[in-house]
């Protein structure tokens, strides 16, 4: 079983940056595709980052301000979060991700704790 764990958040001031990672236990990891999402208060899960193959998508909200990067040898995958604001506040998760025809989505139906992002104005 695939065991998700990430770690770097915290809280910082508008404009500051942070880099989560995510470490995974079990699996192939240098054969998944890797994803970050985050939940902010009283919304939805949302995507916001992905790497696939070398390939990088971000959702339009980040895009230019974050950058995902896969470490084949560390079985871990970062998110470089730059020039936060406080609608980046949220817990941040990795997932394991494939594409459907409604956009990326998470492989695997669990979820690790989440590393925590507050960013204040």
């Amino acid at each position: 079983q695939v065991q998700l764990v990430e770690s770097g958040g915290g809280l910082v001031q508008a404009g500051e940056s942070l880099r989560l990672s995510c470490a995974v236990f079990g699996g192939t990891f240098s054969s998944y595709s890797m994803g970050w999402f985050r939940q902010a208060p009283g919304k939805e899960r949302e995507f916001v980052a992905v790497i696939t193959w070398g390939n990088t998508y971000y959702a339009d909200s980040v895009k230019g301000r974050f950058t995902i990067s896969k470490d084949n040898a560390k079985k871990t995958v970062y998110l470089q979060m730059n020039s936060l604001n406080p609608e980046d506040t949220a817990v941040y998760y990795c997932n394991v991700v494939l594409f459907r025809t409604t956009g990326w989505a998470p492989a695997i139906d669990y979820w690790g704790q989440g590393t925590q992002v507050a960013v204040s104005s």
